[in-house]
């Protein structure tokens, strides 16, 4: 196994002059050359400023040139990437700033206001420097005598992501360096991806999906991806068709998305290099994943990811006669298992939790020892929390989740977080939030509440309530007003009953 400098190192030797980045807006391109480049000088700042092996790096930003510069230039050197979350919300932001042990934030003047707000709440010194996302150079050659790299090591960490859990409180999952190569290379392979594909990233690269699927395979591959700004239904297929990319990966909501506001008849489009779509971090409705294909005659393989996996653990096959609609396919690159509450493998067809091993497993949870221990096994297995059933040819069918996380759009909600904001209403007794079905975002967000005795509330009033408080993406579809919620022996809301009403 290797480390992501080795990888870097590779390539730099074997192909120094293939491209490996493209970033539309400003019109930049990186080789591998240029990129190895990058990360030796991006060390050599990391170390003159003080930060040694292990030290935490962050970036909030969006898509970007630089933003794929500071991933790849930290694991490099040694450091930890910790990415931020731009929508999260100011509590959790300065949690995830304060929890990671960050030395340093990368940003932008968009994002800087709301960063200085967060980190008014740290008691520790966080620094922060401002630079412009677009421009090829983001720190300039280091003078002097060049300080010697720092030893990498398969097994260091290389990134810590936070991700929700039911308490609202995000967990952060450390993936070592074997991690993220492991997890790039099952993307490969589960794909058939060479050197010669070329990656559409549409997703945000501080989540799992594009920083393992996308970045890590086109780096672990050789390969070429196109960076835009984000995701935009006007540009999607423009931008595959003049960069003649080969795939893309997305979630089922710009699915939707594209399949509602978007067409390539007539256009005049580039689109026979296109091989492949692929959907993940949430279910994609049958009848969206057949409309899709037939519409636009590209194929999508659904698969399956956790954080903690580095993304990817089941896949489709890549011919279409052997995928299975509504189910996210087999095991690539590790194991997977149904299990049962007494942790026995279940026959095939019979609902239990996910369980995954490999080289792609997360380490630790950062600074959760007991959580580490409540989720993987003495012998390196995961649970996931979700609940499936396998049938005999191995395809994996996902019937529900142990978890009450909310998954909209592919972007995990803890419940918890939302109730909370409607704790703060001087009228609110009792808030509950839970996932319903939704045909563009696979989920959203209903809440039901009761009132404190001789109050009055009305809708209107909790959801002004909510814009106050929620970014738009998490303000509830549905606010149900209720006489009583349904609690158990102990007092505690039944959550999931609340999908009943």
């Amino acid at each position: 196994m290797q480390t992501i400098r080795d990888v870097i190192d590779r390539h730099a030797k074997e192909q120094p002059d293939k491209t490996v980045l493209i970033a539309p807006e400003p019109g930049l391109t990186q080789t591998f050359a240029q990129l190895k480049e990058s990360c030796e000088n991006f060390s050599r700042f990391l170390y003159q400023e003080g930060f040694t092996k292990g030290d935490k790096v962050s970036f909030m930003m969006g898509n970007s040139y630089q933003s794929v510069n500071i991933i790849i230039g930290a694991m490099y050197a040694g450091l930890v990437v910790a990415p931020v979350n731009l929508q999260a919300q100011p509590d959790i932001l300065r949690h995830v700033l304060d929890h990671s042990d960050t030395g340093l934030v990368f940003t932008t003047r968009e994002h800087k206001p709301i960063l200085d707000k967060a980190l008014c709440g740290v008691d520790r010194c966080i620094r922060t420097i401002v630079i412009d996302p677009d421009e090829q150079e983001m720190i300039p050659s280091v003078p002097g005598k060049p300080l010697p790299l720092l030893s990498v090591k398969e097994q260091d960490p290389a990134l810590i992501l936070y991700t929700s859990g039911t308490t609202g409180l995000p967990k952060g999952v450390i993936l070592t360096h074997k991690n993220m190569v492991a997890s790039g290379q099952n993307v490969i392979d589960a794909h058939d991806l060479t050197c010669d594909d070329v990656a559409l990233c549409s997703l945000v690269l501080y989540h799992i999906n594009a920083l393992c699927v996308t970045l890590m395979s086109t780096i672990v591959c050789g390969a070429t991806m196109v960076v835009p700004h984000k995701f935009r239904n006007s540009r999607f297929w423009q931008l595959i068709s003049d960069y003649r990319c080969t795939w893309f990966s997305v979630v089922p909501t710009i699915i939707s998305y594209l399949n509602c506001g978007s067409d390539i008849a007539g256009a005049g489009y580039h689109l026979d290099q296109l091989r492949f779509g692929r959907s993940a971090s949430s279910a994609l409705p049958e009848a969206l994943h057949r409309s899709f294909e037939e519409k636009f005659g590209v194929g999508i393989v659904e698969t399956m990811g956790l954080t903690e996996t580095g993304a990817p653990i089941l896949s489709n096959p890549m011919d279409p006669s052997m995928r299975k609609y509504g189910s996210p396919g087999i095991a690539v690159g590790n194991q997977v298992k149904i299990v049962d509450k007494n942790g026995n493998t279940c026959p095939a067809n019979t609902v239990g939790e996910i369980m995954i091993k490999g080289d792609n497993v997360m380490k630790e949870y950062y600074k959760a020892p007991d959580v580490t221990r409540e989720t993987l096994t003495r012998d390196g297995w995961l649970h996931s929390g979700d609940l499936a059933y396998m049938d005999e040819d191995g395809f994996v069918f996902v019937t529900g989740r142990l978890k009450e996380l909310i998954i909209k759009g592919g972007e995990n909600i803890a419940p918890r977080e939302i109730d909370d904001v409607f704790y703060k209403h001087p009228n609110v007794k009792d808030a509950a939030a839970v996932g319903i079905p939704d045909e563009h975002y696979g989920e959203e967000i209903m809440v039901c509440v009761t009132l404190k005795p001789e109050c009055e509330c009305t809708l209107e009033e909790l959801e002004d309530h909510c814009a106050r408080h929620l970014t738009r993406f998490k303000i509830p579809k549905v606010i149900r007003v209720m006489d009583e919620l349904p609690k158990g022996p102990s007092g505690k809301i039944q959550r999931l009953k609340l999908k009943q009403v």
